[in-house]
């Protein structure tokens, strides 16, 4: 059974940073795929950011150049730095593991507001 467990999420002011965790309950962690997606309010999901289990990255174009996507192995756990957060940056974050099937977290509320 894999479990992920997103946290990190809050309020922000535009321009601020967070930085998002999710923690895995998986021993195939570290060979698999992580990944961010969020979903604003009445929209769909949208992906965020991407981590390969070695290391290559890939980023919407949304985010590129203000998100950073990491992970530690050892930890089970991937990390996304969110800086020079804008309004429209706003929603629910996901972290999905992705091997042979994808897994979920529930997801972490992030809203970015004056």
């Amino acid at each position: 059974q894999v479990q992920l467990v997103e946290s990190g999420g809050g309020l922000v002011q535009p321009g601020g940073s967070l930085r998002l965790s999710c923690a895995a309950s998986a021993s195939i962690f570290s060979i698999s795929a992580m990944s961010w997606y969020r979903q604003a309010p009445g929209k769909q999901r949208e992906f965020v950011a991407t981590i390969t289990n070695y290391g290559m990255t890939n980023y919407a174009d949304s985010v590129k150049g203000r998100f950073t996507i990491s992970r530690d192995n050892a930890e089970n756990t991937v990390y996304l730095q969110m800086n020079s957060l804008k309004p429209e940056d706003t929603a629910v974050y996901y972290c999905k593991l992705r091997y042979v099937m994808d897994y979920w977290g529930k997801g972490t509320l992030v809203t970015v507001s004056p």
